[in-house]
């Protein structure tokens, strides 16, 4: 296993990702197309593995995005691996937190930096819709249908609606709808 590979691959995804962990998934699906190659010819991973990755790394204690380079390369290579994804993910962002650190001091007022900040919001929006939009297939959407009934996981479906009622309505402490959402899972999964 090679470990500059796997740091160098994680390294990239922590360059251009902004926004935070969920704003990382789609790069880790897009640029680590090697790593997830070299893991699913060997059928160590599909896609609702994937899936269970992002509900792991979400309920875990951490960033999502550190939790999910660990997990994907503690998989790819053993510890090793799993702390060189995560050392490469957070790289880049230490590299220009220093850096912008020490710049921002004294360009705070300037308007270039002022618009370029103003620009980035939209694109971390984008990049949290696009992981929005990654996690919704990985956990609702049934890609081996074969009539139109079958387009959606109708039990995780349910999970979901029920979920997102009681969130909205309770506004309760989060990991009470994890250990819900865990419980109706494994109640559905049983059934």
């Amino acid at each position: 296993m090679n470990l500059l590979f796997i740091y160098a691959e994680y390294f990239k995804i922590g360059l251009f990702s902004i926004g935070g962990g969920l704003a990382t998934l789609p790069f880790v699906f897009r640029m680590a197309d090697d790593i997830f190659t070299f893991i699913t010819q060997r059928g160590w991973i599909n896609p609702e593995a994937v899936g269970n990755f992002i509900a792991i790394a979400q309920s875990s204690p951490g960033a999502v995005g550190v939790n999910i380079a660990t997990q994907i390369g503690f998989l790819y290579g053993g510890f090793a691996s799993g702390l060189g994804a995560a050392l490469g993910l957070v790289s880049p962002a230490v590299i220009v937190i220093i850096i912008v650190a020490r710049m921002l001091q004294k360009f705070k007022e300037n308007r270039i930096v002022i618009s370029v900040f103003s620009g980035l919001r939209p694109a971390a929006g984008g990049l949290l819709a696009a992981a929005g939009f990654s996690v919704w297939k990985l956990s609702l959407y049934n890609a081996d249908y074969t009539h139109w009934q079958e387009i959606l996981r109708w039990k995780e479906c349910i999970i979901f609606a029920a979920l997102f009622f009681l969130i909205c309505k309770f506004k309760g402490h989060p990991v009470i709808y994890i250990a819900i959402g865990a419980v109706a899972g494994i109640l559905l999964g049983l059934l």
